[in-house]
């Protein structure tokens, strides 16, 4: 198993270097994006809040959101994807906000996208947006690049912002 401190450690100075804060929201990640952002001691003064919004209920109870926020939008998109971002971000106050949607294996999701595909997306000061393709149908090996692309996608749009 990867080690969570390394991968939460870059990000984690970045944020408490510029007094600046993160909110997640995260689906196929399942938690090991907030997992690796915690690791790090002292991540309280960047560190709002997250949650696994694995179902459309969870979604918008826990983003407190108007049933149709998301109508007309397919899950598993890169659209998608920053729309949970601005969401989570906008609910929690804080600076960043990254959004995670996809299919982690072994199978596909119900809307046609392979096992291994996921959008993330950070929203803030600038935007960032990416689609990973892993072709694997690990269920776990996928949740671990997942987050590991998100990570280095919040790194590089926080730096980008500068």
């Amino acid at each position: 198993m990867p080690d969570l401190d390394p991968m939460g450690g870059a990000v984690g100075a970045l944020l408490k270097s510029r007094g600046e804060t993160i909110a997640i929201a995260e689906s196929s990640a399942g938690g090991l994006i907030s997992a690796a952002l915690l690791s790090v001691p002292g991540a309280s003064a960047y560190f709002l809040g997250g949650g696994v919004l694995y179902t459309y209920d969870s979604r918008h109870k826990l983003l407190a959101l108007p049933e149709d926020h998301f109508e007309g939008l397919r899950p598993s998109t890169e659209d998608y994807a920053l729309r949970m971002a601005r969401a989570v971000r906008d609910h929690l106050g804080s600076t960043w906000g990254v959004g995670e949607t996809g299919a982690t294996g072994p199978t596909g999701n119900r809307y046609g996208d392979a096992a291994g595909h996921a959008c993330i997306a950070v929203a803030g000061p600038s935007d960032g947006v990416i689609t990973l393709e892993t072709a694997s149908t690990d269920r776990e090996a996928n949740m671990w690049a997942f987050t590991n692309a998100a990570l280095e996608l919040i790194e590089t749009t926080i730096k980008k912002s500068a």
